[in-house]
């Protein structure tokens, strides 16, 4: 598919305005919970504006694969996006994202793959939606790896193991521009990480599942996790309108690794 280049017109409030309305439209298929969800998530949580807005997702990051993806809100995304491109309303300040992502979602929870797939199931190229624990779901070889807030519900070991697993899927895909993006809480930041657990923890009862411990590392930790692994990273406060410590790890693999 040949490139579509972004628009001269419009303004990005105007264009992140129609994505918010196009991407979670869909969600109405799914029964109200699903739509009221995705409008709140997407309208309130700065980190989806954040990646189109810092051009972190690029149009050659095409296989996608989102780890705890929940009802699969970034794939319905990634969709409108590439429809507003192909129209010509794309912000000329806004990096081109891919024109069909091939996308993978891995969901350990069955209510909210039932859900995505309610909503999202029609959408071409089709959403790949796996029910499955991201420590043992067979990782497919892609571009680009999406992990938010989900790494704190299993142990360090286990953190590790996924962060491997993904380091080597990454590998795999051989692209030279291979990205994790990774969102997490910073726990030396001991307040604003108590109310974004706390938070998270109440979220998890409203989606109907049971709350499970967790696992947080201060940032300069995940850092040095994913250093070792041969990932260079930069770090990006992404808790912005929120009381949260919550951080976006840009991690691009090292050509070496």
């Amino acid at each position: 598919m040949s490139a579509v280049l972004p628009s001269s017109t419009g303004t990005t409030g105007s264009a992140w305005r129609e994505l918010h309305e196009a991407a979670t439209i869909p969600y109405k298929k799914g029964g109200s919970f699903a739509w009221h969800f995705a409008r709140g998530k997407l309208g309130r949580d700065p980190v989806f504006r954040g990646l189109l807005e810092r051009g972190l997702i690029g149009a050659e990051h095409r296989r996608v694969v989102d780890i705890g993806c929940g009802q699969g809100l970034f794939a319905s995304l990634l969709a409108s996006m590439s429809q507003m491109q192909a129209q010509g309303r794309w912000p000329a300040s806004w990096k081109p994202t891919p024109a069909a992502a091939d996308y993978t979602g891995i969901e350990l929870m069955p209510k909210d793959v039932a859900r995505a797939e309610a909503s999202i199931g029609h959408l071409q190229p089709t959403p790949k939606l796996v029910c499955a624990d991201m420590c043992s779901a067979a990782l497919p070889d892609c571009d680009l790896v999406v992990i938010l807030d989900v790494l704190h519900y299993v142990n360090i070991e286990a953190q590790d193991s996924v962060l491997q697993r993904v380091r080597d899927a990454l590998q795999r895909g051989g692209n030279p521009n291979a990205r994790l993006l990774l969102r997490v809480g910073d726990a030396s930041s001991k307040r604003g990480f108590a109310i974004s657990q706390w938070v998270d923890r109440t979220v998890t009862r409203i989606r109907g599942h049971k709350v499970s411990p967790t696992w947080g590392r201060p940032l300069a930790d995940w850092i040095a996790v994913l250093q070792r692994l041969g990932f260079s990273v930069q770090s990006i406060p992404m808790s912005e309108g929120t009381p949260f410590a919550n951080v976006l790890l840009v991690a691009d693999l090292e050509p070496s690794a």
